[in-house]
């Protein structure tokens, strides 16, 4: 019998200095029973890094041709493209292809790395890919905050990103390994 999605009820302020953005979302947020919460709470840091009023979560993981978040115009046409993880160069040229603008988080220390040696080269073509990591110790300090109802405060200031819960506050700093600064 396959297990259902855990549902998380998050409301998400973020206040984004270096963007100029602050505002309020309510998520709700299905984790995949494959996902971790270690993922699930690197998509809502990626979402408020990406926070605009048109943003939205997708299917994510229950499908192969969308990605984690989304933004599209109101012509349908997709604005902005987040993907988490170590998609292929294949997955990032396609993802390339249909977006204006795509972002890639990658996580999981040494293997992240790895990774990005593996594919760096193939994706100097792409203008409109950026793609950032999130260390181990920030992604292991996020997944500590994982509640299934949270009141997450993000604050965002020269690329240091503060997460808050109630009296927690955790600091993270995805690295910039491709696109403009």
């Amino acid at each position: 019998m396959a297990q259902n999605a855990t549902i998380y009820k998050i409301e998400l302020s973020v206040a984004d200095m270096d963007r100029h953005f602050y505002d309020s979302h309510k998520l709700t947020v299905a984790k995949h029973p494959s996902e971790t919460e270690e993922r699930m709470m690197l998509r809502i840091v990626a979402f408020a890094l990406n926070a605009h009023e048109h943003l939205e979560m997708t299917k994510g993981l229950s499908t192969d041709d969308e990605p984690d978040i989304w933004q599209k115009s109101l012509s349908g046409q997709i604005d902005l493209w987040v993907a988490l993880g170590l998609p292929s160069e294949k997955v990032m040229r396609q993802s390339c292809g249909k977006a204006a603008k795509v972002v890639v988080y990658a996580y999981g220390g040494k293997v992240a790395q790895t990774w990005w040696e593996k594919v760096r080269s193939g994706t100097t073509r792409f203008d409109n890919l950026e793609v950032f990591a999130f260390s181990e110790q920030d992604a292991a300090a996020l997944t500590n905050l994982a509640r299934r109802t949270m009141k997450l405060q993000v604050n965002i200031q020269d690329g240091d990103v503060m997460v808050s819960i109630d009296e927690t506050v955790v600091y993270v700093r995805p690295e910039r390994w491709k696109g403009a600064a």
